[in-house]
């Protein structure tokens, strides 16, 4: 959807903001709690439809939401041109003029109270234990922003998209649908979260030089470009080495179909070791990583399934 930069477009802010596209990560650990799930005899469709509406409610208010506080901050605006990525940058639904403050917090607003109806609902008619779940993600999702813990400011965003990303909603999931917490299950979804939490992370180059000088302290932005480039590649190769230590953990074999996203996962880690500075040629690295934690949760969901 296109508009006029500058010109109000309530649609098309709205739209950059709960894009489907921009779920991939929630939509991989969900997937994997629910291929979990339906291994050990769960058929609770219905459950996992409510799951799905209050964590993509969710997803759209953190969007919003954060986006005030990138805005304020003046991240966001500091982004130079030749830094723009499709993956990093924010939303940019004020930068560009498609939705005044009042309109992003409305958003968010609804975001969030749709989030919480779905998990309250949970909660009084399915299972009681996902209240805590639900509390903790809800918390870490409006304070990756904003204040007083300001988590992505912090260096603290990474290990928060780590276990929003991996355990946290994996393990919800799988929580919902069978009412039972399984100790592989969050075994399983640690190298989930490590590779989405390695997206997070290759995302904050292009965002570097502006997310420095607005104060925002990623932890890109304190070991510097070429040390964070090696921290990366050490990233998505844990990732990996802890999926095959994890089968004595009692997760199964069959998770090992996970495996096959090491090739994008080792392409990205090889492309920004080489061009740690040079935005045009991270975005292709950035795209392969996405791609790597969609394919390690397809793979693995589909070992599951079969094995």
């Amino acid at each position: 959807m296109s508009s006029v930069p500058g010109q109000l477009d309530w649609n098309a802010g709205f739209w950059r903001l709960a894009d489907p596209k921009i779920t991939l990560a929630s939509v991989s650990s969900i997937l994997l709690g629910a291929s979990a799930a339906v291994r050990d005899g769960s058929q609770a469709w219905g459950w996992l439809a409510v799951v799905v509406a209050g964590i993509f409610a969710l997803e759209w208010a953190k969007n919003a939401s954060g986006e005030v506080f990138d805005f304020d901050s003046g991240a966001d605006q500091a982004v130079m041109p030749e830094d723009r990525s499709p993956f990093s940058g924010g939303k940019r639904v004020l930068v560009d003029g498609l939705l005044t403050p009042r309109q992003t917090w409305a958003i968010a607003i609804a975001g969030y109270a749709i989030c919480i109806v779905a998990g309250l609902a949970i909660v009084a008619f399915r299972e009681p234990a996902v209240l805590w779940l639900g509390l903790v993600g809800v918390a870490l999702a409006f304070f990756y922003h904003a204040p007083p813990f300001k988590l992505s400011y912090r260096g603290w965003g990474e290990g928060a998209v780590f276990a929003a990303y991996g355990p946290l909603v994996c393990a919800g999931t799988y929580l919902v649908m069978t009412q039972s917490i399984a100790a592989w299950v969050i075994w399983l979804a640690v190298p989930l979260g490590i590779l989405i939490a390695a997206f997070l992370w290759i995302n904050e180059f292009p965002d570097c030089r502006a997310d420095a000088g607005a104060g925002k302290r990623t932890l890109v932005v304190r070991l510097g470009r070429r040390r964070a480039a090696r921290v990366f590649a050490a990233l998505v190769a844990s990732a990996f080495v802890f999926l095959v230590v994890s089968l004595a953990f009692g997760v199964p074999a069959g998770a090992l179909g996970g495996l096959v996203a090491a090739v994008p996962a080792t392409s990205a880690a090889r492309t920004l070791l080489r061009h740690p500075d040079a935005t045009p040629r991270i975005v292709p690295a950035q795209a392969r990583t996405l791609v790597a934690f969609v394919i390690y949760a397809l793979g693995a969901a589909l070992g599951l399934m079969i094995l």
